[in-house]
């Protein structure tokens, strides 16, 4: 239950800090909202992390670098979400999102990639993809 909130907790988020990019993006420019956003993340991370004093460095050796890179792909969040909510609005931005990231999470179960045991793609799940593709189409209506 408490990773169900956490989601819808950070649903909200990411819905509230499109908008406000896109906002931000038309005063200062795509690429300036992208590093302010970012900035600003960075400040509060670093902020919390000093307040919690969870601070565990010494295990970053064991963690696979290439995974060290994972921010870097906000900045193409960022600037794909600020593109589609001001050409098709934030309601079929964000449907879209979560069709390409269900999608994407199918592809990567049943391959095992990223180091994820492999499982098999169910009639409920493809069920699944194409009633929120129907869902978008109702919506576009």
């Amino acid at each position: 239950m408490k990773g169900v909130l956490f989601a819808l907790i950070g649903g909200m988020f990411i819905t509230i800090q499109n908008i406000a990019n896109a906002h931000i993006r038309e005063d200062i420019g795509i690429w300036q909202t992208a590093s302010l956003t970012q900035f600003s993340g960075f400040l509060l991370a670093a902020v919390i992390l000093y307040a919690t004093r969870d601070i565990k460095w010494k295990s970053i050796g064991s963690v696979n670098p290439i995974y060290w890179f994972g921010g870097a792909f906000a900045a193409f969040i960022l600037f794909s979400n600020m593109e589609a909510i001001l050409q098709i609005g934030v309601t079929f931005t964000v449907s879209f999102v979560l069709i390409s990231q269900l999608i994407l999470t199918f592809i990567i179960d049943i391959n095992g990639w990223f180091g994820i045991k492999k499982r098999n793609l169910k009639i409920a799940d493809i069920i699944g993809i194409v009633m929120m593709i129907g869902g978008l189409l109702l919506l576009k209506l």
